[in-house]
């Protein structure tokens, strides 16, 4: 994923959710709802969280220098994560704070109507951030499902924003029930009900994504397509018999870490050896062009002996 193509789809998020934000504490302050002012909070936490994928990706565009020889590319890493955590405490634990609280002591709501129109509002600004997210990621995602786009891509921006809206669409239709039946009823335990499916959607959201971050925090390494095609094009029939062994890792999300041991066919000078990594180095990159740096060390392969 280019930065321009996930930055866009976090524009477009940033926006709808500060409106929305907006909207909703206004429709909270007008209604007295509970399951309102969770997705309030929801949508702040939201917005903030664009903010957060944004600065990382501008430190992440910092030079290396000597304290980070392979470069910055990891805060966009690091601030999904802070994402991750700002989404389960700031949404979910106030979410569910806040509807058991409801549920133990309803209040009636005043204007429910109020809630309901800016809810379908909401719905409408969210649908609009939602689909942006699923055009930019589409191209990315090929012939995978979704689930499996979010779980292996390495680039963490649009399955961070993809989740989100997602969460903030179920919890925008969980809201509007809850204010609902609650209208429908004239029982207000209904908005606590809905508050409290809000917290526990948003905790479900954030803990994948804390697990998905964390993992891409600590380093994860090339695709099982990239490592095939690393190692396919590492050997050249001539001059390098095969690859020993094979190490790689993400250093962010658009350059990949190489280091792999090469069997060198016997009897080649220096300087054919050296020709031969130059030209191993170049197919990979051809390849694989998130392939920046590579470490290649020739040596003799031996078969091992029982």
């Amino acid at each position: 994923m280019s930065a321009g193509g996930g930055k866009k789809a976090i524009l477009a998020a940033l926006s709808a959710n500060a409106g929305i934000a907006v909207a909703k504490f206004v429709g909270a302050a007008i209604t007295g709802s509970a399951s309102m002012l969770a997705e309030a909070v929801h949508s702040v936490a939201d917005t903030s969280n664009q903010g957060l994928l944004l600065l990382g990706q501008k430190r992440a565009e910092q030079e290396a220098d000597e304290l980070h020889p392979f470069g910055y590319g990891r805060n966009r890493y690091f601030y999904s994560f802070v994402v991750a955590l700002v989404l389960f405490t700031l949404g979910s634990i106030y979410a569910i704070y806040e509807g058991i609280h409801k549920i133990q002591h309803p209040e009636e709501l005043s204007s429910p109507i109020v809630a309901i129109v800016i809810l379908l509002i909401a719905i409408g600004l969210e649908s609009y951030s939602f689909m942006t997210a699923v055009k930019e990621s589409t191209p990315l995602k090929g012939n995978s499902s979704w689930w499996r786009f979010i779980r292996t891509s390495r680039s963490p921006e649009l399955p961070v924003v993809l989740l989100e809206d997602t969460g903030a669409l179920v919890g925008l239709i969980l809201a509007f029930a809850g204010v609902g039946l609650t209208m429908l009823t004239d029982d207000p335990v209904w908005d606590g009900v809905g508050t409290l499916a809000i917290g526990l959607l948003l905790g479900v959201i954030a803990v994948i994504l804390i697990i998905e971050m964390q993992s891409l925090l600590i380093g994860e390494g090339a695709t099982p397509e990239e490592d095939r095609l690393i190692r396919s094009n590492l050997v050249d029939g001539n001059k390098i018999d095969r690859v020993i062994h094979l190490k790689t890792q993400y250093m962010g999300p658009e350059e990949i870490l190489v280091a792999a041991k090469i069997a060198i066919v016997p009897g080649l000078e220096i300087a054919d050896i050296a020709d031969a990594i130059d030209a191993a180095e170049a197919r990979v990159r051809d390849a694989v062009p998130a392939a920046r740096v590579i470490y290649l060390e020739p040596d003799l392969y031996r078969r091992q002996t029982v």
